[in-house]
C-alpha cells in the first residue's frame, strides 16, 4: 500500500456517535497517533437488512445481543452526506481516506469521491458479485477473511482476479467483538500469503495492542484497528476500539518492529563491520625473520579480527615468511609462501 511500510489503518466505523464534529476530531487524532489511513463504512440500514421483528433478525451471542440488525446499522452508519467532508478533511491532513461499501450503490457513491482503496468487510467476503463490482475498478482491494473458509477465500480472490485486479491484500480477522486472544490465530498470516499468493495483514478486534505488534513480526503489511477518542463516549464499537494514546503506542512499536526486521540480506551493516574487530584472526605473536618457518608459537588466533581467518592456521604453520614479520602484525597471505 505504501512502499514497504506496514499500512496502519484507524477504523472510524461507528465511533462518531452520529456527531460529525466528533468524527472530524477523531480523524485528526488518528493522524496525530501515527495512522496512515482512516477507514469509513458506507452503508444504510436498508442495504444491510430489513426492519423486521422476527427472531431471525435479532442479534445473538455478541455485545449487541438482543438488538435488531436494522436498528444496529441505523445507530452505527456514517451518514453519506458527511463522506465528502470527511474525505477532504482526512486528505488535507495527509491521511489516506477509504471505505468499505456494502452495496453497489455504495461503490458508485465512493467512486464519485475518488475512493482510493476498497475494503471488503469480513461478513461480505461471500458476496462475490459485490466484490467483483469493486475489483473491476482496478484499485487496491483489501479483504478481511473473517468467518470465511478456505474455499470461500479462494472464491473471493478469484472474483478479484477475474476482473484483472491482482492488487489484493488478505487480512486475518476474527469476527468476534471483542475477540479473545486465543482466537486470533495469527500463525495463519504467513500461510495466507503462501496459500493464496497475496499480501497479508490483520484486522484486529482483540483488546490492546499485542496482536498488531505480533502480526508485524510475521509479515503483516496492513494492520487495522478500531479507533476512537475515548471509550467513555460509548457507542457500538467502543468496547474493542483503541484510544489515541494506545494507537500511538501501537504505531511506535510497529515502526520499531519494521526497523528490527530490516530486509533479508547477508550484507553486513556498518556497525556489524566495525564489530568484526572483536573477531579472532591470525596474528604474529613472535618476530619472524624473512625465510624462517612459521610455527604455532609465532602465529596465533587472537583478537582483533584484522588478520586472515583462523581456519588457515594449520595450513600456515610450516610455511616460510616472505618478509620480516613483527610481533603484533596482522597476518596476510602475502606474508608467507602460498598455501
Amino acid at each position: 500500500m505504501q512502499n514497504n511500510k506496514i499500512f496502519l489503518v484507524a477504523e472510524l466505523s461507528a465511533n462518531h456517535n452520529q456527531d460529525k464534529n466528533l468524527a472530524l476530531k477523531t480523524i485528526k487524532a488518528a493522524k496525530d497517533s501515527g495512522a496512515d489511513a482512516i477507514k469509513l463504512q458506507t452503508y444504510t440500514p436498508d442495504c444491510m437488512s430489513i426492519d423486521c421483528d422476527l427472531e431471525d433478525f435479532r442479534i445473538k451471542g455478541t455485545l449487541w445481543g438482543g438488538k435488531k440488525f436494522y436498528d444496529l446499522y441505523q445507530e452505527a452508519m456514517t451518514p453519506w452526506e458527511w463522506h465528502a467532508e470527511l474525505f477532504e478533511y482526512a486528505q488535507n491532513l495527509g491521511l489516506v481516506c477509504f471505505s468499505s461499501p456494502f452495496s453497489k450503490e455504495g461503490v458508485d457513491f465512493l467512486e464519485s469521491l475518488g475512493n482510493p482503496i476498497y475494503k471488503v468487510a469480513s461478513f461480505e467476503i461471500v458476496d462475490l458479485e459485490l466484490i467483483a463490482y469493486m475489483a473491476r475498478l482496478g484499485k487496491p482491494m483489501i479483504l478481511s477473511k473473517g468467518i470465511a473458509n478456505k474455499e470461500e477465500i479462494q472464491d473471493a480472490i478469484n472474483a478479484c482476479k477475474q476482473t484483472g485486479n491482482t492488487d489484493i491484500t488478505l487480512l486475518q480477522c476474527t469476527s468476534s467483538y471483542p475477540a479473545p486472544l486465543h482466537s486470533a490465530n495469527l500463525s495463519l498470516i504467513p500461510h495466507l500469503k503462501k496459500d493464496f499468493g497475496v499480501e497479508v495483514g490483520l484486522s484486529d478486534h482483540t483488546l490492546g495492542i499485542t496482536a498488531p505488534i505480533a502480526a508485524a513480526t510475521i509479515g503483516a503489511k496492513v494492520i487495522e484497528k478500531h479507533f476512537m477518542l475515548n471509550r467513555k463516549l460509548g457507542g457500538v464499537d467502543s468496547a474493542f476500539s483503541l484510544e489515541p494514546e494506545e494507537f500511538a503506542q501501537m504505531a511506535k512499536a510497529v515502526r520499531e518492529v519494521e526497523e528490527l526486521l530490516g530486509i533479508p540480506t547477508y550484507e553486513l551493516s556498518q556497525k556489524s563491520k566495525e564489530g568484526r574487530a572483536f573477531m579472532r584472526s591470525l596474528y604474529v605473536v613472535e618476530n619472524i625473520k624473512k625465510g624462517e618457518r612459521i610455527t604455532a608459537k609465532s602465529v596465533r588466533s587472537i583478537r582483533p579480527g584484522y588478520g586472515i581467518a583462523p581456519k588457515y592456521l594449520k595450513q600456515v604453520i610450516g610455511k616460510r615468511a616472505s618478509r620480516d614479520l613483527y610481533r603484533g602484525k596482522a597476518l596476510e597471505f602475502a606474508d608467507f609462501s602460498g598455501l
